[in-house]
């Protein structure tokens, strides 16, 4: 038999040489360790990790709401302005409203989508009352809501709260 060449003896040398890196552990591998090795600590440690992260995100968005909640029943007034996400037309129109609400009337909390909003809607209601303006399922390119002039709406919910 011939002898080896050079160049892939070199080429094995340096391999040797080389450290080795980290293999890839996939969920894949880690359940087929598991289930090989009587021990499962790796298996473990991912399935009680994921978990704790996602209590805690939710244990903190719990705690903003309380504060949110906390601060909206000190407050005389509550106004609720419910927009769509669909397009930033909406979100447009409800900070307009938010802000002017704000500099007309003192002491008053304005929560912008506080829940989960509809689609197609833009809304603005008492906190438990009233509702100033109803505007539900529109459809592009949502003329009913683009033909307000958000000024006099404003104005009416002002002289309403007053």
């Amino acid at each position: 038999m011939a002898p080896r060449k050079r160049r892939v003896v070199e080429e094995e040398e340096k391999e040797k040489l080389k450290p080795e890196l980290a293999t890839r552990l996939t969920r894949s591998a880690t359940r087929r360790d598991a289930s090989i090795n009587s021990d499962n600590s790796v298996a473990e440690l991912q399935k009680t990790e994921l978990p704790k992260a996602k209590k805690a995100k939710k244990a903190v968005k719990d705690v903003e709401l309380k504060v949110v909640e906390e601060e909206v029943e000190e407050g005389t007034k509550t106004i609720v302005i419910e927009h769509c996400k669909q397009c930033n037309s909406f979100k447009t129109r409800a900070i307009q409203v938010k802000e002017g609400l704000e500099e007309g009337v003192t002491g008053i909390t304005v929560l912008v989508n506080p829940d989960k909003p509809r689609r197609g809607c833009f809304e603005i209601r008492e906190k438990g009352g009233e509702t100033f303006i109803s505007l539900l399922d529109m459809k592009r390119p949502f003329t009913p809501m683009k033909n307000l002039d958000m000024g006099e709406v404003i104005s009416g919910i002002i002289d309403k709260i007053k």
